[in-house]
C-alpha cells in the first residue's frame, strides 16, 4: 500500500492525520491544512481523501448525521452512537476477526479495514425519555 507515489496534497493529508488522535471531517481537515500553511481547495481535499481511502490508507465512518470522519487505517473502529444525543462511545472488543478471515480467504477479497456500529440510546437519553 505504501508503495504508491502519491501527490503533494495526498502526503499533506497524510501527515496531518498522522498528527490526530481521532477522526476528522473533510471541512475540518481543511481548516488544519491551511493552519498549517497548507492551501488546497475543499475538493481537492475530498479528492485527494477518496484516493487515499481507495488504496485503503484512510478510512471513513459516516455518523447518524451524515457527516463523514476521517482517520488513518490503524485498527477497527467499533462503536456504540447514541440516536438522540449522537454520543459515541469506542468499544475494545471485536467479535468479527475470524468472520473477516473467513471472508477474505472464501471472496479472495483484500479487506483493508472494517467498522462496526451499534445504534440505540445512551443512559442519560433512556433516562431523560422516561422522564
Amino acid at each position: 500500500m505504501d508503495s504508491m507515489k502519491h501527490t503533494r496534497s495526498q502526503e499533506q493529508i497524510l501527515a496531518v492525520l498522522k498528527g490526530l488522535e481521532q477522526s476528522i471531517s473533510a471541512q475540518d481537515l481543511y481548516v488544519e491544512l491551511r493552519h498549517h500553511g497548507k492551501g488546497m481547495g475543499l475538493a481537492t481535499v475530498y479528492r485527494a481523501l477518496e484516493v487515499l481511502k481507495l488504496e485503503g490508507l484512510v478510512q471513513v465512518r459516516t455518523l447518524t448525521n451524515g457527516e463523514s470522519l476521517y482517520s488513518l487505517v490503524k485498527e477497527d473502529r467499533h462503536h456504540l452512537t447514541c440516536l438522540q444525543c449522537g454520543a459515541s462511545i469506542p468499544i475494545e472488543e471485536c467479535p468479527v476477526h475470524e468472520l473477516e478471515n473467513q471472508l477474505n480467504r472464501a471472496y479472495q477479497f483484500k479487506i483493508y479495514y472494517h467498522t462496526l456500529e451499534f445504534f440505540g440510546l445512551c443512559q442519560r437519553c433512556q433516562e431523560a425519555h422516561l422522564t
